[in-house]
């Protein structure tokens, strides 16, 4: 008997649908020769500090470094406190019989780091010493999972990537147990203060940005603004200096030239700038840029896009959801013409997908060396219908996004008219020549600056034209914006680093902090844990946020590129970089931190009795 192991219920039941196998028993289904069972996700974990002797929260335990750690089954609440989870207990026993029985494992988890490691533990906890094979496919459809079960590889090629899922469970429990209980013990141990490899530093960018706008001390400054006149058009022209002495440009106000003056000289033309500029597509979405849409767009969290995309894949309509690449190789490109032709009687998108069928498709997305172990988020292909409000939008966006990456470059024309009339003026214009592929959405650019005029009129240098009115303007310098869910995972990409470019930023991935799949946790553990909440789509910290903060800041555990550094290892170890020297590195930081936390909490109870933040105008 083959035995077959999902993730979860659900796709071990789709996979026992595409075989035929109808025979359902208590936790698989069996039929045509196969047996399919299935995990709830990660049904074990690392053990607990008590299972190697650390009982209680103590200062002399700590560091709690185990020699090997041990795996335990996932424990559940009850008023009794922390138990095993009885269905977990009975699912490993359900699992264990068929591996006994098997003639052949084939390992069908989620096609990824933590798919490895769900499937890796449950086969080490069970003693299970038989060979197996694994199923790689980046799509639920019929035809995807015949065919990698027609390609099934050497489980050991995956043994790589079950060092790298390792390296990460184990350092995140080394870090963030010993990092917790330090800090607590030194607050007197009357709360847990949670702090963790990736969550703190995260909390830490949340607080830095909170309080550099808090403190933030506006300086007021001065533009002058004119109105000039050409052909009967009018157009907007701001000083290129901000002034910060009002009684300095009211004197060079009172100089610029306009209509009331009864003869105005005007402004004179002193240059003029006009050049095309192409703006490619944007590339296909990987799991992260999408949820940042969405929150710009619909206000989903992070949290709620991966479910919403993740419920789309088992229902066969995308791609692998959880992926970090945003390219595709060309043998999928082979197939983008088919999918697009699939799109063509589409309600919002069928006139573009009929236009990409009469052009040369833009291959910017196609790059089969920036394929990690999935390609980017894609239809499937398969008929979408009868789908919630929230499931039509995340697909429409996968949907678009596909247009819009082989879609033409957007033409536009920049122009730039520089004018004198006792101060220099800049008048900004752009024009789109060709809309490319922002007509798939028929959206204009979002950071359009208010000083921009939709279109400017011919004009050349020497040209003198009237000034049809002035205006004095009183502005006052801003700090950054509050972190939202789109603009936190934009800057975890880069460990806080602020990059627009999104292919440069793209590079930087394997530094990022946290990984696409485990940013929307992350987020959800700091709001569960009380350090920060949802103020309409900010995410502000709260008070025990920033008492916490307070005092790790200057901590190697809330340094962003340090743990974004490990990221990156983590994914060098994939490739078979050393376990043995990360794991020394882990052990060493994990010790200093103790070291330091063991001192630094004390005094931090009085910041915790109010949670919430404080308000920020």
């Amino acid at each position: 008997m083959k035995i077959v192991i999902a993730e979860k219920p659900s796709v071990g039941r789709e996979l026992a649908k595409v075989f035929g196998a109808t025979t359902r028993k208590d936790g698989y289904i069996e039929g045509k020769g196969y047996s399919f069972t299935w995990a709830f996700g990660h049904l074990l974990q690392l053990a607990p500090p008590q299972d190697y002797g650390f009982i209680g929260w103590r200062k002399q335990h700590l560091p709690m470094l185990p020699a090997k750690f041990k795996l335990a089954i996932r424990k559940i609440k009850t008023k009794d406190g922390f138990v095993e989870d009885p269905a977990v207990r009975k699912q490993l026993d359900t699992i264990k019989k068929l591996f006994d029985e098997a003639t052949e494992i084939i390992v069908a988890t989620d096609a990824g780091r933590e798919g490895e490691l769900i499937f890796r533990y449950i086969y080490y906890y069970l003693k299970c010493k038989k060979p197996f094979k694994r199923l790689w496919i980046s799509s639920q459809t019929d035809e995807a999972i015949k065919d990698g079960f027609r390609n099934l590889k050497p489980g050991t090629d995956y043994d790589t990537l079950f060092n790298s899922a390792h390296c990460r469970s184990e350092s995140d429990w080394l870090v963030g147990m010993n990092a917790t209980q330090a800090l607590s013990i030194s607050a007197g141990n009357r709360t847990v203060l949670s702090l963790g490899r990736v969550q703190t530093p995260t909390l830490a960018m949340i607080c830095a940005r909170f309080l550099e706008i808090k403190n933030f001390v506006p300086q007021t400054y001065f533009q002058i603004s004119i109105q000039l006149i050409k052909d009967e058009q009018t157009f907007k022209a701001v000083s290129v200096t901000n002034y910060k002495d009002k009684s300095e440009v009211e004197g060079i106000f009172k100089l610029v030239e306009d209509v009331a003056s009864g003869f105005p000289t005007g402004g004179n033309i002193t240059a003029v700038e006009a050049k095309p500029r192409k703006e490619p597509p944007p590339l296909l979405h990987d799991l992260s840029s999408l949820q940042q849409e969405a929150n710009k767009k619909k206000g989903f969290t992070a949290d709620q896009t991966l479910n919403l995309l993740q419920n789309l894949y088992e229902s066969k309509l995308v791609s692998y959801p959880r992926t970090g690449s945003r390219y595709i190789g060309d043998d999928v490109f082979a197939g983008i013409p088919a999918l697009i032709d699939n799109f063509t009687n589409h309600a919002e998108f069928g006139k573009q997908a009929k236009f990409l069928q009469t052009t040369t498709l833009n291959k910017r997305s196609v790059n089969a060396k920036k394929v990690t172990d999935h390609h980017a988020i894609l239809p499937t292909g398969e008929e979408a219908y009868g789908l919630s409000a929230d499931k039509q939008a995340i697909y429409d966006m996968v949907v678009g996004r596909m247009l819009e990456a082989f879609h033409q470059e957007c033409i536009k024309e920049i122009t730039k008219i520089t004018i004198s009339s006792a101060a220099t003026f800049m008048a900004n214009g752009t024009v789109i020549r060709s809309a490319g592929w922002r007509s798939v959405f028929n959206e204009t650019e979002d950071d359009k600056k208010d000083e921009d005029n939709i279109s400017l009129p011919k004009v050349a240098v020497g040209e003198q034209l009237p000034i049809v009115e002035k205006t004095l303007l009183e502005k006052q310098t801003k700090p950054k914006p509050m972190y939202n869910e789109a603009s936190l995972l934009k800057a975890l990409e880069t460990s806080g680093k602020e990059i627009e470019d999104e292919e440069l930023r793209y590079a930087m991935k394997d530094s990022g902090l946290g990984t696409p799949a485990t940013r929307a946790s992350i987020i959800e553990t700091l709001i569960t844990r009380e350090y920060i909440i949802r103020e309409k789509r900010n995410l502000l910290p709260t008070n025990k946020g920033l008492a916490v903060y307070e005092v790790v800041k200057d901590k190697q555990i809330a340094q962003a590129e340090l743990t974004g550094q490990w990221e990156k290892r983590l994914e060098e170890i994939r490739s078979g970089a050393s376990v043995k020297e990360f794991k020394a590195e882990i052990i060493e930081y994990t010790k200093t931190i103790t070291s330091e936390l063991l001192i630094a909490g004390t005094g931090i109870l009085g910041k915790l009795e109010e949670r919430k933040p404080e308000k920020v105008s």
